[in-house]
């Protein structure tokens, strides 16, 4: 089966659907290049008169995710994203396809390519001895572990953590699956490093049952920040103005 362009289906879509809108932009896979034959339309519509939300849906063949948001709606899902490290929101309107003519929106796109291009900022201390001693206590797992499914759950939250920790250090952006490689990838770009076929080999060997270029790549990347922390670490915790909630 032949679907109609991308681009040209998100358009005639965010027109039928949303004559009120002020702009959308189309991202994603399609917008990439990297589309695949289950890729998805990801839209994002500009509209002041609609309801926040998010909708799946099929249109022209195509399964398409829409994000229909405000203004003030797209500055809070990027904060939101900020405090996590993943700029879904703003790369979704920062990189994505205008679908509609004229620069209403382009306040907007600046703000998330402002926030795109300035990065998420160092890690705090607090959050940086948490990240050393997750990977450090997985690396002690990780020597333990026996082939099955216990051994690569450990091996594949090792490589997570690892690629975090990584792109951390380095002031970069983080993000879930496919985008967390993405994130590496664009990392061993910009700096000549080669993390992702590093952690991709290495991942491979530790579920088959070798788990040690795993660990070293995981402890590369720990003596990056000060190497191994687990004995001694002390945090204290913040309790809510009200106690715990018991419920």
């Amino acid at each position: 089966m032949t679907r109609s362009a991308p681009i040209e289906v998100a358009r005639q879509l965010v027109r039928e659907r949303f004559q009120a809108a002020d702009q959308a932009w189309l991202g994603g896979s399609v917008v990439l290049g990297e589309a695949t034959a289950t890729s998805d339309l990801d839209i994002t519509v500009l509209d002041e008169s609609a309801v926040v939300h998010r909708e799946s849906l099929c249109f022209q063949d195509w399964p398409v995710e829409l994000f229909v948001h405000s203004e003030a709606s797209i500055r809070h899902f990027v904060a939101n994203d900020l405090a996590h490290r993943k700029p879904t929101m703003a790369r979704l309107v920062a990189e994505g396809v205008e679908l509609l003519p004229g620069d209403r929106g382009a306040a907007i796109r600046t703000y998330c390519e402002q926030t795109l291009a300035a990065g998420p900022g160092p890690l705090s201390g607090d959050a940086l001895d948490g990240a050393r001693y997750a990977l450090s206590d997985l690396v002690d797992d990780l020597r333990g572990a026996v082939p099955g499914p216990i051994g690569a759950a450990i091996a594949v939250e090792t490589w997570r953590r690892t690629a975090d920790l990584v792109l951390a250090v380095n002031g970069r952006w983080t993000g879930g699956g496919k985008w967390l490689v993405r994130e590496i990838l664009a990392l061993d770009g910009a700096v000549g490093t080669n993390w992702a076929m590093t952690l991709h080999e290495a991942l491979q060997l530790a579920v088959a049952g070798d788990s040690s270029s795993l660990g070293q790549a995981a402890n590369e990347a720990l003596d990056e920040v000060g190497g191994r922390l687990w004995d001694g670490l002390h945090q204290v915790a913040t309790v809510p103005e009200n106690g715990w909630d018991a419920d």
